[in-house]
């Protein structure tokens, strides 16, 4: 094929994860590319938009032509983008939750929207009890698809039940399997070491859902009469579990054979095997076992490749297993019970006939499934979707968003971008100020900026899930530990660059944005040992709060302290805490307000609309309808006093502030002010669910990229840096960590609230009447279910 035929020539485009990603449906895709271009021949080309769950990427072949990172909103837009005006008549996208960024993988519904092309969706797992969130992603999935297949009747009748598709919509194909012989186990036993042992497989990617332990805790039954018997584990720890706990799985299936006495039973060929390779492991296997721990595997490749090579198989009775070994093609066994493993290995190791007879029926039910026939299945369904219209899609622009009653699922943010906030950070934290783009480590560290950057490493591995934010996350949690004085349990707020303290005591107002750090990484942070520090933490410094008089102080750490209890609900002492602060801050508006000044102080400085963000969230979760109303009508105030006469926001300056019976200082303004604003209208949108405040939001965010009073972005594309304020006839050109924190919170902010969007969530979905009792979907967050990988 020449280059210009290459290029001119129709298209089929997959999108999944793609070899030599390690992972099942890596190669699940390349097989299913690789049979749809041996069934189309010339008449088409098949190419694969990949998905990389690293940053660096992989080495791909030519069958590779765009690549998306999975936790770069930016990169899905510009998936669609590349398929919009490329040859593709069809796209068929491989889906499994983990593969997409987002909650639940919400990000790939931004490819989806914009797609103009027929699409046909390949589903690897359908839930039966799905999350809110798992059902609207893959609900969603299946309204923007023309076609969705999958690979078992049951999860065609889930699709029906549960998600509400349409059953025309649904057509099923086997998962594909290589068309091998059927061959004696014996042919290849040597290869491995086993010869004239009787061997027993498990392979596919490690990890603690596979249920290995019970497989080896029924081998000193077995090996009392079988003492030759090899329990073989093939396959490399699963790549996202070998980073979040190395080989911990591993080296504790290798402590329990050594205590069962079975050691020498028990093979592990700890490597990823390639698929030739693998295909030899099955076939010198006398029975394959896939003792799984949970029913919710709708597709099994493991279980699959069994089959096709005619295995004797032992299997515990998730979905799939269940539909494919039914009529005597395998044997089922109870979850987590390794007796009646014990008795089904004995059954079939004692009876070569039965054995060889359902190896029998398993190779003929599985010729269906060779690829060939699995790919000239799929290329009638391209054909057929070419066939079906295709939905209009909608483009919004930034400016078109700002003025739109509802954020738009198309409006293209910036792209998180860390240099600057790196290039800050050395091994003792974030360092505070900068001269232009470079650290001036003249002036040392502060707590008030550590704890800012604990927010945004929380936020952003919350959102990415990239662990290389978690050594950060950690160094700045140490800065706060070293911070607090724990026989006093205040912070101490500015530290040299000696790493000597400045101070003995820090202020109120560090003191309450160390426990809003605290308390958000509480919330968002999933390992253990972080939780736990930042929790011993949060609870010594919240004790000393309620002696504060700084009204900032107290909204700060009210704001923590509503982090904190999404993971810990039940904590009496921080919903105490919570009451008091609350309370002191109403009162402290309702003595000092009147009808044209709703303030609680007679000068309106910075850091203003945390206090009416702590009113809005206090009066949610205590049911005080005062407090909303309070909170709503100052934060009114704020915007409207810092409006232009061009709409575009115009913070209330430093030189000057705004007092009462005054007015208001235009410079220098500063972006502390913006974040807070949009920190706050989000969460009035939350409390009311009145998309006035996500207009509000949009307006405080584009003041970053240009919409100002000197119409000049602060937030620097070049460095990823954020320009330090806004003087009457120029940018402050330096960018300090306050202001470069005060971006890229408000950054993650407006992502995470696109996220909602495009999952159609809102807090204020889940409607919370003052003064009544709340729902248990109101109080804080449960755990996800577990979504099982096809593997």
């Amino acid at each position: 094929m020449t280059r210009i035929e290459r290029f001119d020539k129709k298209e089929i485009m997959f999108i999944g994860d793609y070899v030599p990603r390690q992972c099942g449906i890596a190669t699940f895709t390349r097989d299913l590319r690789e049979a749809v271009a041996g069934q189309a021949g010339k008449s088409y080309r098949c190419s694969v938009v990949a998905m990389n769950d690293i940053p660096e990427g992989y080495r791909y072949n030519g069958d590779v032509r765009f690549e998306v990172r999975e936790s770069a909103q930016g990169d899905y837009h510009r998936a669609a983008e590349f398929a919009n005006i490329s040859n593709a008549t069809v796209v068929c996208l491989q889906h499994e939750y983990g593969l997409f960024g987002g909650p639940s993988g919400a990000h790939v519904l931004t490819t989806l929207r914009r797609l103009r092309r027929p699409l046909v969706s390949t589903l690897h797992t359908v839930l039966s009890n799905p999350l809110e969130d798992q059902q609207k992603v893959l609900s969603e999935i299946c309204r923007l698809s023309t076609t969705v297949v999958v690979m078992a009747d049951r999860a065609r009748q889930f699709l029906q039940e549960v998600y509400d598709v349409e059953p025309e919509k649904i057509v099923v194909i086997p998962h594909g399997i290589p068309d091998v012989p059927f061959v004696d186990p014996a042919f290849y036993k040597d290869k491995f070491g086993v010869e004239g042992r009787e061997l027993i497989l498990t392979f596919g990617l490690l990890s603690p859902g596979k249920g290995i332990e019970y497989a080896i805790r029924a081998l000193p039954a077995v090996v009392e009469k079988h003492p030759n018997v090899a329990y073989m584990v093939v396959g490399a720890t699963h790549p996202h579990i070998r980073r979040q706990s190395g080989e911990e799985y591993r080296t504790g299936l290798h402590r329990l054979a050594r205590e069962l006495g079975v050691e020498r039973n028990v093979i592990f060929q700890n490597r990823f095997v390639e698929q030739a390779e693998l295909y030899e492991f099955l076939c010198a296997a006398d029975i394959c076992v896939t003792p799984y721990l949970g029913e919710a595997q709708i597709v099994s490749g493991v279980l699959a490749y069994a089959l096709g090579t005619g295995n004797a198989i032992i299997s515990t009775p998730y979905w799939y297993a269940q539909e494919v070994l039914a009529e005597d093609r395998g044997r089922i066994v109870p979850f987590k019970d390794s007796d009646a493993i014990a008795q089904q290995l004995l059954d079939l190791l004692g009876s070569d006939l039965e054995r060889d007879a359902m190896r029998k029926r398993a190779y003929q039910y599985s010729r269906q499934m060779i690829w060939p026939e699995v790919g000239k299945r799929y290329l009638k369904v391209f054909k057929d979707a070419q066939k079906k219209p295709i939905r209009p899609v909608i483009v919004v622009t930034r400016s078109e968003a700002t003025s739109a009653d509802e954020s738009a699922p198309t409006y293209e943010l910036p792209e998180i971008d860390l240099r600057h906030f790196n290039m800050l950070t050395d091994d003792t934290g974030l360092l505070q100020h900068c001269i232009f783009a470079t650290a001036d480590r003249r002036h040392g560290y502060a707590t008030d900026d550590n704890a800012r950057a604990l927010i945004v490493a929380s936020m952003y591995w919350n959102q990415t899930h990239d662990e290389a934010i978690l050594p950060l996350l950690q160094r700045y949690l140490s800065f706060l530990c070293y911070a607090l004085d724990h026989e006093t349990g205040r912070f101490r707020n500015f530290m040299n660059y000696d790493r000597q303290w400045a101070e003995m005591v820090g202020s109120e107002d560090s003191h309450g944005r160390a426990l809003w750090g605290l308390g958000v990484c509480v919330a968002m942070c999933k390992a253990e040992p972080i939780i736990g520090l930042a929790t011993r933490l949060f609870e010594r410094a919240l004790s000393t709060v309620d002696r504060f008089v700084s009204p900032r102080a107290w909204a700060f750490t009210i704001v923590g302290i509503h982090a904190y209890l999404k993971r810990f609900g039940g904590d009496s002492e921080a919903k105490r805490s919570r009451t008091v602060l609350a309370d002191m801050l109403f009162r402290c508006f309702v003595d000092n307000s009147s009808g044209d000044w709703p303030w609680c102080e007679d000068v309106v400085t910075y850091d203003n609309a945390k206090l009416a963000h702590a009113l809005l969230m206090s009066g949610k979760w205590m049911f005080r309808s005062d407090m909303i109303e309070m909170g709503e009508r100052a934060l009114r105030w704020l915007l409207d006093i810092q409006t232009a006469e061009n709409g575009n926001l115009s913070i209330i300056g430093t030189n000057g502030w705004f007092p009462r019976d005054g007015r208001p200082a235009q410079f220098d303004q500063q972006p502390v002010e913006a974040h807070g604003l949009i920190d706050a209208c989000i969460e009035a949108y939350n409390v009311t669910g009145q998309k006035y405040w996500l207009k509000q939001a949009r307006r405080c965010f584009n003041w970053f990229l240009g919409d100002n009073d000197i119409q000049q972005p602060v937030y620097d594309f070049t460095t990823g840096g954020c320009r330090d304020g806004i003087h009457p006839d120029r940018l402050n050109r330096n960018q300090g960590a306050e202001s470069t924190l005060a971006w890229l919170m408000s950054l993650l902010l407006m992502a995470e609230r696109q996220t909602q969007q495009t999952l159609g969530r809102t807090d204020a979905d889940k409607e919370v009447k003052v003064g009544g009792t709340p729902s248990a979907s109101d109080l804080p967050e449960r755990t996800g279910q577990a979504v099982v990988q096809n593997g």
